[in-house]
Parts: C-alpha cells; structure tokens; sequence
C-alpha cells in the first residue's frame, strides 16, 4: 500500500491541477467570446494553450535531467505560469491575449509531464495505484466546473479571479513534495532514440495525436456548443461535471479492469465509444438524454485513454527514459494534437457546429485503425519487442 502522507501530497497536486483545467476549459471559451472575439479567434487563442506543449514539456524535461532538480522545476514552471496568467487582468485586446495565454501555458504545460514522471517513480514497483491518485485530479475538475457554473452565471469577468487561484495552489502544493530517491544503479538498456523509432512506439505516438486532436474540438467548442443549443451557464457546469464523475468510476475501476483485459483491446473499445461521443455532440445537441450519455462515455475517451497511456509510457519508456518519454508524449498528443484540433475546429465551427463534432468522430476512427495496426498482438511477440515493453 502507498503510504498516507506521500500519497494525500502527490493527490493534492492533481486536485488543483486539473481544478484549473475545470475552470478554463469550460469557461474560458465563453469569457474570450463575451469580449466578442470570433469563433476562429478563439480557436486560434486556445491552440496556443495547446501549441505551446509542443516545446515547453521537451524543453522543461531536459532541465529536468540536466539539473537532477524534477520538483524544483516544477516548482519553477507553476510559479511562472501564475505569474504570467495575472497578466489577464491587463489585457483585452487579441495580441495581448496572444501575449498572456501563450506565455502562461509556457510555463504551465511544463508541469505536467515531469509530475507524472515523479508519481510514477514514487509508485515503485505498484504503478496499478496510478488510478488511485490521479482520481484526485477528477475530484478537483469536478468541484471547480460546478462552482464555476453557478459563480460565472452571472459573474464571467471573475474566471480571472478563478484562475489565478487555482494556480497559486498548485504552485504552493509543491512544496509538500520532494522527489523520490532513485538507486544508484541503471540498468544498461536501449537508447530515448531506439526506443522512439520502435514501430509500435510510433504507432502509440501517432494514435494519440489523433485522439487529443479530437479532444483539442471538444475542449474549445463544446461549452459553446451547448450554449448555441440554448443550455444555461450552469448546465454547461453539469454537463462537464458529469463527464468526470463518469471518469472517476473508470479510474477506480482501472485495475480491475486491465487484469481481465489486453491494454490493446480495451484501448480500441474506448476509442469507439469515443467516436460515437463526437457523433452524439455533433448531431443531437438538442437532446438532453443524447448529451447525458454522451458525457458519461467521457469515461472511456479519457480516463480509459489516459490511464492505459500511462501504462503503455511506463512499458515503453523505462527508468531515466520515463520524464523524456512523457515529455514527447505531452508535446506529440496534448500539444501538437490539442492545437491541430482547436485550429480546425475554429475554422469548421463557422461552417457548422456539428461538422466540427462529425470530423472529430472521424479522426477518432482514425486512430482505432492505428491501434489496431500499430499495436497487433502479432508484432508484440518478438524477443526484442517483448524486452522492451516490459522495460
């Protein structure tokens, strides 16, 4: 069993972390369109948020594992990133805005994937009590999307307020953490490089970009989907807290799940659950029992995506490979993959809303068709694929 103290820290950091993301992802759209910028503007404002994990988490990683500080970095990146989200209060105009979220996700993105490096290795020999902590992060979206709802009602200005908040605690959660001792004997292996260009690897790779690039639609336009469809401030609260209290179950049944499971099978299960969601959103957005369902499948088109992600990184990116590894997986998926998605989806949404939806399902069965390729049971049984996923 993990111990209590270590355990309540590291869950601490995920409840305000993603607590941020359960105030900026539902609302920040809605506060950028209330200072009547247009739907591209606003896809192009958010894909930086987006854009930016394309280099900081390499960038941050590499200091990272050039100064052996991991927790003194991260604590570097959240206070910069507090800094730099404070600077909203100056802005309005579009450059300016540029300015500050570009600028803030900067330092924030780079958080992250080094904290997760850090979870994993204080999880040892147990990585199955991820789920445990990181449901954590779902609790935290939850408290902050419902709150959000209610308070930005009436009150959007104050998502400034909000976000500033969410980020000095995480900044001051911190300092509750210190980063896990680490033998001093490596076991000789394969390379970052051989590593990256193993066939599966880069089928992994390409299958997230295409799933966070559906996701980056999702995230930009869906609150604004659902005011186009006449729901309040408020329901756009519930209907993101939904989804994660869909999340919170998966995650808690994680572990039992993958010991009666191929990571592989459950993967492209959930994936086409995911490209029905995107169909449902696009196609029935009038239709409460339709969007209800499709909230709850949020369950498997992330927290079954990203916990057996996280699984399939610890395979493939073993020992000091493990903070570079998730680094190129933020930057490939979330990064490259969000921004791609906020872009298009900017451009789609002035077109329709549900063409915007219906291209996400698309390229979520995309990414099953490279699952089911890429990661064949068949290409896993060589001696020297089967040693380097075990890592």
């Amino acid at each position: 069993m993990l111990d209590a103290l270590p355990h309540k820290r590291l869950s601490a950091f995920y409840f305000w972390y993603y607590g941020l993301l359960g105030i900026t992802h539902p609302f920040w759209p809605i506060y950028l369109s209330q200072l009547n910028y247009s739907a591209t503007e606003i896809g192009l404002l958010l894909s930086a948020v987006m854009a930016t994990r394309i280099i900081s988490p390499n960038l941050w990683g590499w200091l990272a594992d050039r100064t052996g500080r991991r927790m003194g970095t991260i604590r570097l990146g959240a206070f910069c990133g507090t800094v730099m989200f404070s600077c909203i209060f100056l802005v309005s105009e579009f450059w300016g805005m540029l300015l500050v979220i570009a600028g803030y996700s900067f330092f924030w993105n780079a958080v992250m994937p080094q904290f997760e490096a850090v979870t994993l290795d204080s999880l040892g020999d147990r990585p199955e009590d991820y789920s445990r902590i990181r449901v954590w992060g779902s609790v935290g979206f939850i408290v902050a999307v419902v709150m959000g709802g209610y308070w930005f009602q009436e009150r959007i200005g104050d998502f400034r307020v909000a976000g500033v908040f969410f980020l000095a605690m995480l900044w001051a959660s911190t300092f509750m953490i210190n980063s896990p001792a680490r033998s001093g004997e490596r076991k000789r292996g394969p390379s970052f490089g051989q590593v990256l260009r193993q066939w599966p690897v880069m089928a992994f790779l390409l299958a997230s970009f295409l799933v966070q690039l559906a996701h980056g639609i999702y995230y930009t336009f869906y609150s604004l989907q659902l005011e186009a469809a006449g729901y309040s401030r408020s329901q756009v609260g519930y209907f993101w807290a939904l989804s994660v209290i869909a999340e919170i179950v998966i995650f808690l049944a994680m572990r039992r799940l993958l010991s009666n499971w191929a990571l592989r099978d459950v993967l492209v299960f959930s994936l086409l659950l995911t490209t029905l969601r995107w169909l449902l959103i696009g196609l029935m957005p009038g239709s409460l029992s339709a969007l209800i369902f499709a909230q709850c499948l949020h369950a498997f088109s992330f927290a079954a995506c990203h916990a057996i992600s996280m699984e399939y990184l610890r395979r493939f990116f073993a020992g000091n490979l493990r903070g570079r590894g998730q680094a190129i997986y933020t930057s490939v998926s979330f990064g490259a993959g969000g921004a791609a998605g906020a872009l298009i989806g900017g451009l789609l949404w002035d077109y329709s809303g549900a063409l915007t939806f219906i291209f996400a399902a698309l390229v979520s069965l995309a990414a099953v068709a490279i699952i089911q390729f890429g990661l064949d049971h068949r290409r896993q049984r060589s001696a020297r694929m089967r040693k380097l996923l075990e890592g």
